[in-house]
Parts: structure tokens; C-alpha cells; sequence
């Protein structure tokens, strides 16, 4: 079989037939195709149509691997899941197409890499108030974008959740609440506040009538896309760092608002076990990370400790002698 072959064989007969994978699966297996495609274009001078399979070896994944770190920025998390992608490739050609099991083998072989795992990036409620505010409710624009924040921030949904939702999705009144299909095809409703719930129901007055209709549109009336949401969040988080200093030293992404939602149930006393249950987690260990990312918590769990009540000792220098004869 040709490469090509194999590549549409993977995708319609492995992950939409075999596997019943959801359309995010798809569209994460598809990007990481792209670049590929696009990188082995660039170095080998060869379109996708004319790629073989023994094009794709262990080397040369290897130098595509390198590449989304060094020339495009990409983090090891991100290398891994492209990785993870031409692995799962590799299996369905080894099975499909054993006269290239040892080329799949060596592709196989290359290992994930580790990463040091740093404390979670959140924000503080000054924060909050700051990018909250960054939007300009005179225009269509900035009160769809302050929506958007706003039931992102307390709900705690990813980038595709709220790409996915539509008008059906939403229900006002008593017990206002979203609901999203989740990793796994899991759907879970999330609670609005009251003050959430009138800023997203005003928004939606503003919009077409029809169930099907995105929440939170493009200009052209679309769903929005993940380039859009994260640009939106970087113009803002910016708008925000004038007034709000403390944002000067951070980070803000799409996946940061995530992580503030699920800071704030923390630090209102919510068990990990619902935290885990309203962000979607496959295991509560997943929500483990918070536990570590505020300092306030840690310090309130010292102040229930005892003190050792052990007396103070007084430094007393060594000898002038006997520090020379240690320091030869």
C-alpha cells in the first residue's frame, strides 16, 4: 500500500470506523499530519502525494520532533502529543503492512521526553477583575469576548468545549447551567452564578434564534476558532497588565482561565472530588496539581501546626587556628 493509502486508511477505516474516535481526535490527528506533511515537503522537495512510507523513518521523525521544539516553540507536552499521534500511526501500518515492520519498530522505539512540571499558572481575583474589564461592552465584539471570559473563568471549560456550544447548551432561569461533550464523549453540565448567567443571557438576546446557533460566534456568524479564543485571551490579558501589575510576570493562556476556575472552588473549601467531577477529570489525581499551586493553602496548614518550642542556639565562630588548619 502507498503511503497515501495507508495515511486515509488510518483516519476512515482505524479512528472514524474501528474506534468511533470524536471529531477533537480527529482534528488533533489531522494537525499533527499537517505539519508533518508540511515539514517533509520542505526538506525532501516532495509533495504529500509522492511521500512513501520509507520516507518517514525514524531519523527523520526524529528531526521533525526537533523541529516543533527548536523552530516553532513548542513545548515537550506538545512534542509528546504529536508523538503520540505517529505512534498510533506506526501501529495501524505494522498491522496493515508487516513488510514495514521493522521501519515501525525504530519509530516506535523513540521515547516521549520528560519535562520538569512546573506549578500551576492561575489568576488572583484582582486579576480576574482586570481582564474581565479589558473588553469594550460598546461594541458586539467586546461583549461577546466578556461573555466568553466570563463563563470560561467560572466554569473552568477547554479551549473545544466552548467552541462546541451552542444555544440548546444553555439554560436561563432557576438553575442556570451549560452543557458540554467533554474528553471521552463525557457530557457534564456546569452551574452558572447569577451574575455569570445575566451577562451570557443579555448576549445571547443579542443573537440569531435557532437552537443550532454557536454561542459565542465569529463575525461571520461561525463557531470561533482555537487561534481566535487564545488571540482574544493574549489581547486582553495585555489590555489588562496596564492597570493590573502583578500580570506583568505571567503567562496567560486559554487553559490558565481553566485553571483559575478550578482555584477558586479550592479555595472556597470544595472537595477535589466535585472539582474534579465539574472540570471533566478522568481521575480526581488529576486535580492533585492544585493542591500545590497556592502558597495561601500551604500556609494556612501551617498555621494549624504546633510549634517545635525549640530554643534558639547562638553562632559562635570557630577558632582562628583551627579554621585555617580546615580550610587547607
Amino acid at each position: 500500500m502507498t503511503f497515501q493509502a495507508l495515511l486515509q486508511g488510518f483516519f476512515v477505516d482505524r479512528l472514524v470506523r474501528q474506534r468511533c474516535a470524536s471529531g477533537h481526535t480527529i482534528a488533533a490527528y489531522r494537525d499533527t499530519f499537517r505539519l508533518l506533511l508540511r515539514f517533509a515537503t520542505a526538506r525532501l522537495r516532495k509533495p504529500p502525494s509522492r511521500l512513501s512510507i520509507e520516507d518517514l523513518d525514524a531519523s527523520f521523525v526524529s528531526k521533525f520532533l526537533d523541529h516543533l521544539e527548536l523552530d516553532r516553540g513548542n513545548c515537550a507536552r506538545t512534542r509528546n502529543a504529536r508523538l503520540a499521534t505517529i505512534h498510533g500511526f506506526f501501529h495501524y501500518v505494522a498491522l496493515s503492512e508487516p513488510a514495514h515492520a521493522l521501519l515501525c519498530q525504530r519509530v516506535l522505539a523513540i521515547p516521549s521526553k520528560r519535562f520538569a512540571r512546573g506549578p500551576v499558572e492561575f489568576l488572583a481575583p484582582e486579576e480576574i477583575e482586570a481582564i474581565i474589564a479589558a473588553p469594550d461592552t460598546t461594541t458586539w465584539i467586546g461583549r461577546r469576548d466578556r461573555a466568553l471570559l466570563l463563563v470560561a473563568i467560572q466554569t473552568g471549560l477547554r479551549v473545544s468545549e466552548l467552541i462546541g456550544l451552542r444555544r440548546e447548551d444553555v439554560a436561563s432561569g432557576k438553575g442556570a447551567h451549560v452543557r458540554c461533550e467533554g474528553k471521552g464523549r463525557k457530557t457534564r453540565c456546569t452551574p452558572l452564578r447569577r451574575d455569570v448567567a445575566v451577562v451570557l443571557n443579555a448576549w445571547l438576546r443579542e443573537q440569531p434564534i435557532g437552537v443550532q446557533q454557536p454561542v459565542f460566534p465569529s463575525s461571520r456568524g461561525g463557531p470561533l476558532s482555537r487561534d481566535a479564543i487564545e488571540s482574544l485571551v493574549a489581547k486582553y490579558c495585555s489590555a489588562a497588565r496596564k492597570t493590573c501589575a502583578s500580570l506583568q510576570e505571567k503567562s496567560i493562556t486559554p487553559h490558565t482561565l481553566r485553571h483559575t476556575a478550578a482555584m477558586e472552588l479550592l479555595r472556597c473549601g470544595v472537595d477535589r472530588s466535585v472539582i474534579a467531577m465539574w472540570l471533566g477529570h478522568e481521575s480526581m489525581e488529576t486535580t492533585q496539581i492544585y493542591l500545590h499551586a497556592d502558597m495561601r493553602l500551604k500556609e494556612q496548614a501551617l498555621a494549624r501546626t504546633t510549634n517545635s518550642r525549640a530554643a534558639p542556639t547562638r553562632f559562635r565562630p570557630k577558632d582562628d587556628v583551627l579554621a585555617f588548619l580546615e580550610g587547607l
